[in-house]
Order: C-alpha cells, then structure tokens, then sequence
C-alpha cells in the first residue's frame, strides 16, 4: 500500500458505475455511517461477522443492536481506481472486505456492465480457530424515492447462480428528471457465491439482522404476506435482501466469500423521445445472464483490475508523484461513474455525463471539455460517444443558433438542451465556450485517434461554429462562460484564448482534409488573433481577467491545449510569465480561479499547473491540494469548486460528484502522449 492510496478521502467509493449506481461511505470509518448514494441520500449496507458466538459490525452505522453488535476495529482503508479495500480485526479474526466496480475504460463491454463485487475473507491472527460466520444485505431503499412505494420481489435461478431481486411494484422507468435525485425505478440484484452453500431471504431488515446476530443464521424462508405476497410498502419494516454464510472453523489459512450486486434499470434514458436500454442489455441480454456472465469471469476480471490499479498507480506517481497519483485515484470512478453508457438504433455509442449537484444537465459541453483528458488517454471512442448527441443535435434542425449547444437534456432526458432558454431563446447560453470547446475537442479527437470520420460527418455544423468564432471569439460579449457561478463578463481574456484555439484547431482539421485555402484561412486568423490578445490582455507582470480591467488576473487554464493540439500559437513567454504569477497567489488550498475571489476550480487548477510543461511549476501548484484534501470539512464525493483560504464549497453546497475531475489527467495524457 502506498500513501496515495491510504490516505484521508473526502467520501470513499464503494459501488460505482453510472448516476443512479453511486455509492460512497461519508466516514473514514465504515461502520460511523449509512453507505450513501451521492446526493448523500442513504443507500444502506449492513455487513456483520459472527465470532464465536459474538457478532460484529464491518458496513453500517449502529442501530437497535448496538450494544450487543459492536464495530470490528478498522485497521485500514485502501482506495486505488477501481477497488476499495478495509481491514478490520475483532475476537482474534482478521476481516478483509473488498468493493470492486470493474469499470476498465477500453472494454466497453465490462464498462457497460453495473455489476460489483464483494468480497469477504477472514482469517485468525491469535494462533487459535474460530467459529466464524458472515452476513451481508442490501436495503430495498437503493430502489424507490419513498418509504410509501410498494414493493416486489423474488428470485432467478440459473443452474448454480441464484439471485435475489427487488424493486417498485409499479414500474415507471425514467418517469423523473433531475439533478440531486436517485432512481425510482429498475430492480436491484444480489447474488451469493455459487458453489459456497448461503441462505438468501428478503424481509425486515431489523429482525433478518437480530437473527443472525442470536443465532449467526437467517430464516430458510422469505417474509410473505398471504394477501399480497410480493408486494409491500418500502418503509415497511425497512425491507433488504440479505444473505448469509457459514465459514466454519477458520484457522490462519484465510476463508472467503463474495457476492454480485447489480442494477438493472430497463430503460437507461430517453435519446431525442426514444427509449434506450442499458448498453449492456441493448441486444437483449437479461439480468440473471448479466449475473452469470458476471460470475464465470469473475477471477479473470479481478486479476485484470488488479493488474490495471497498478499500472495506472506507478504511472500516476511517475508523472506528477504522491499527490498526482491522490487525485487521480479519487477522479477515476468519479468521472466513469458520472456517465452513462447506450447504443442509439443505428448502432452508434452515445456516452452521457450527468451534470451531477449543478442543475442535472445531461451530456453537458463544458463538462465534456474538461473531462476529455482523462478519456483521449483511456479511449477516445468514449469522447466520440459524448460529442456525438450535441452534434447529432445540432444537425437535426431542432437547434435553430449558430453556436453550439450546451447540453442536450436533463438527466435522464436527452431530448433538448436544458441550460438556459434550451433551443427556445438565447437566454443564458454559452455561445463561445461550447463552440470552441466543440472544435477543440474534434480536433483533438482527430489527431488522437488519427480518423476525421466524426468531424466530416458533421462538417456543416462545425464549419458553422468556426465561422461563429471568427465573426466572435476575439472580444467576447457579455456572455457566460463555463465558469457560469461568476457570472456574465465581457471581453474575457480567457474565453478568447478558447475562441483563437478553436479556429486554429479547426484550421488543422481542414488541413487534414486537404481543404488548404480554408485551412489557411482559419490559421491564418488564429495567428493574427493570438498576437493581438497578448497585447489586449498584458498587464505587465500577468495578463489580464478581461481586456478593459487592468490589475487583474485570472488562470488561462484554456492555453494548454496549444501546447495538446501542436498549434504554437501563443509565445511560450505568456505561459511562463503567468506560472509565475500563479506562484505568487497560492494559498493554503490552492490558486484561486482568479482575482476576484478565493475559490478556485480544481480541474482548471491541474490544467494552468501543466501551462509551462514544468515539473516544478506543476509541483509548486499541486502542493496545497494535499492540504486540502486533508482538511477539506465538507464530506462529499471529490469536489471541483472550493474556497482555496477555508476549504469549504462555496455556498456550501454543490459541484461534488462530477465528471470533470476527469480532468486531473492531463498531465498523465501529455506525458504519455
């Protein structure tokens, strides 16, 4: 174990996989809290040991119990990017239980697939045997919005595989959309290990517990109604689906036993008014042939996370050290589990961010934009998948503006933009930032991946945007900009930097082409424009917030992708002199976004560390995050936004969970190339 992967957390992730299956633990320590999904509403787990005769809690918070069902000590808590693991000791047995959500970016297929393991193995350290047996269950709560909502469930069986399943009685998928809401819809579904002998049940969760805590066993029976025998109220008696094991005589050769939890929604989201299923269940695959599909690559998945967690680590701490590789673990289930994963009918791959605790915009630009680091490194065919919906969008004549969209929908509803006046006004939109982050991004898929396909099937509406750019990007208007908490600013320096880049990565995709008279055209603007905004915006020791403010500053995080895209359009002295400058204003936290507030954005913050290609200035710039990280009061899934002199959220609520600390990788993207 390394200290990146062991030290302090803000929340922990257990099982992740998409906006709906997010779950964390909000404590250092397993057993002081509910595991939550990331809106913090409770996802409940309970997990016990029985050790001779005594039983003990590993997941879950004390209930009616607690005097008799006591925590096991946690001895440890190891978090790489697809894996968490704790330790925990009691009566001379040692517990070591691990959550793995096998999300590996260049399988799709497994990407695809909202199945977790976990893993239990005990073993004695005091020289003695003990009589040992384990309990785990899952809440009904992880299905329904209410105590209120009715019930059903039951069981598959497929040979040795066996699985208990539960979820509304009256199934209403995607009834709702919103931002800081969990599903209401789907079935959850647990399966023990085949070949282990278990007992499963569903029932009241407080007596299911009390039983095996008496007695280290649960009822060979289900709790039925003779009215109704599969359907109940949530809230009634507070429903899981539970199962437990005996692991015997356990000795100082360990004994282990693991589980599947899975999620099947049925319908994952509507594209344009049409329902699309889960990516993993598009050619009809169902949900106990996903269980055992599940099991029979289990150990060859595991030795394959395994092998990748340390790969990814080394290369972490290669490029950027200990609190390099801290981030990144925290960023990578963060930024896979923000999205969703769907085959549209004509068999391309739409992958969708959720815009997670700022307004549940989904496939969002400029959350796409910071967080395509991390997918050009991992698989470009996922950013594709993201850029895809805002283009199809925009060429279906349903977005009447010249610019881009900022999104296409609100989570789970990709049938319009959501942000703003939609695709009704131009009330708050974004115009310059999505357009150039458009056009960034379709240059840098191109170059990454060596095909234009994407770009020429939608040249049209490209072509568009770059012409919007050149008639617009130079001085910007009073518009918002991805940063929209600060609110709309003219003439923003930084904003024109995206515009200029933009244009010129345009320029290269016509080059590409062999379109040279326009390609020209468009660097030839690119280059002009550069010159001038460096006159525009110098304010002498840095450059400024906006051109018509002098004495201010702000980070020119968008600059980096000159240096990613190849363009040399900026003097590399503009770089320098900022870094510099940056250094200068670091607080405790980190560098403030700019010089109008304290509060900086932690993706921009790793972007403006990479400006000079310096490892010292990336270093100087990193080093207050560990802080940070160490001290931040509020526990909630990594946040971007943060008050860099307290460490709080400004506000104190929101931008937690999402998908642009994806962003954290583009230093490891620019070192391996």
């Amino acid at each position: 174990m390394s200290k990146a992967t062991t030290a302090r957390a803000p929340v922990t992730p257990l099982i992740l996989h998409d906006p709906f299956m997010s779950v964390w633990s909000w404590s250092d320590t397993l057993t002081d809290t509910w595991p939550a999904h990331w809106t913090g509403k409770h996802q409940q787990m309970s997990g016990m040991l029985r050790i001779d005769s005594q039983p003990y809690r590993f997941v879950g918070r004390s209930n009616r119990m607690a005097d008799r069902v006591p925590a096991m000590e946690q001895l440890s808590r190891e978090v790489t990017p697809l894996r968490t693991v704790y330790r925990f000791a009691a009566s001379g047995i040692e517990l070591t239980l691990a959550f793995t959500s096998p999300m590996l970016p260049d399988d799709l297929e497994l990407l695809g697939r909202p199945v977790s393991y976990v893993d239990i193995s005990v073993r004695s350290t005091d020289g003695r045997e003990h009589e040992v047996a384990a309990y785990y269950d899952w809440s009904a709560n992880w299905t329904v919005g209410d105590a209120e909502t009715e019930l059903s469930w039951g069981r598959h069986r497929a040979g040795p595989v066996e699985s208990l399943f539960v979820g509304a009685a009256e199934q209403r998928p995607l009834k709702r959309s919103g931002d800081e809401v969990a599903i209401e819809w789907g079935y959850l579904f647990v399966s023990s290990q085949p070949g282990l002998p278990a007992t499963g049940a569903f029932g009241d969760g407080h007596a299911l517990r009390e039983g095996f805590a008496r007695t280290g066993a649960i009822p060979d029976r289900d709790d039925v109604r003779e009215t109704r025998p599969l359907r109940m109220p949530a809230g009634s008696s507070h429903k899981v689906t539970a199962f437990a094991t005996d692991l015997g005589r356990v000795g100082a050769t360990a004994r282990s036993w693991s589980l599947v939890v899975a999620y099947d929604q049925v319908w994952a989201l509507t594209y344009f008014d049409r329902r699309l299923r889960p990516y993993w269940s598009r050619n009809g695959q169902s949900a106990i042939g996903l269980i055992e599909t599940a099991w029979a690559e289990r150990d060859a998945v595991l030795k394959r996370v395994e092998a990748f967690d340390a790969a990814l680590i080394a290369d972490l701490e290669a490029s950027g050290g200990e609190i390099y590789a801290r981030l990144g673990i925290l960023a990578f289930r963060q930024c896979l589990g923000a999205h969703i994963m769907a085959e549209d009918f004509g068999g391309d791959l739409l992958h969708f961010s959720k815009e997670g605790s700022s307004n549940g915009s989904m496939g969002t630009v400029d959350l796409t934009y910071p967080g395509a680091p991390f997918f050009l490194h991992f698989n470009p065919a996922l950013l594709e998948a993201q850029m895809r919906p805002v283009l199809a969008y925009a060429k279906s004549g349903r977005w009447p503006f010249p610019y881009a969209p900022h999104d296409v929908g609100h989570y789970p509803w990709a049938n319009g933009q959501n942000y703003g006046g939609g695709d009704r006004t131009e009330h708050d939109q974004m115009p310059v930032e999505e357009s150039g982050n458009m056009l960034i991004l379709a240059g840098a898929l191109a170059q990454k991946t060596g095909s234009t396909a994407l770009a020429e099937e939608f040249w049209t509406e490209l072509t568009r945007w770059a012409d919007y750019l050149v008639t617009s990007g130079l001085d910007p208007d009073n518009q918002l900009c991805t940063d929209d908490f600060a609110g709309h600013m003219p003439h923003n320096a930084n904003l024109a930097i995206k515009a200029i880049l933009g244009i010129g990565a345009f320029g290269q995709l016509c080059q590409t082409l062999g379109r040279t008279a326009e390609a020209e055209r468009y660097l030839a603007v690119a280059r002009d424009w550069a010159q001038r905004w460096e006159q525009m915006a110098n304010d002498g020791k840095s450059y400024r917030l906006a051109f018509d403010q002098p004495g201010t500053w702000s980070q020119k995080y968008n600059l980096v992708w000159d240096r990613i895209l190849g363009l040399n359009l900026f003097d590399t002295g503009i770089a320098e002199t900022e870094l510099a400058h940056y250094r200068s204003k670091l607080n405790r936290y980190g560098l403030p976004l700019d010089s109008r507030k304290a509060y900086a954005k932690l993706d921009w913050l790793v972007w403006s560390a990479c400006l000079t290609g310096r490892q010292d200035d990336f270093d100087a710039m990193l080093a207050p995050l560990a802080t940070w990280l160490d001290d931040a009061p509020q526990r909630v899934p990594l946040s971007d936004w943060f008050e860099t002199d307290t460490g709080k959220q400004p506000g104190g609520h929101g931008f937690w969970a999402r998908s642009v600390v994806g962003g954290i990788y583009i230093k490891l993207m620019l070192d391996k190339g």
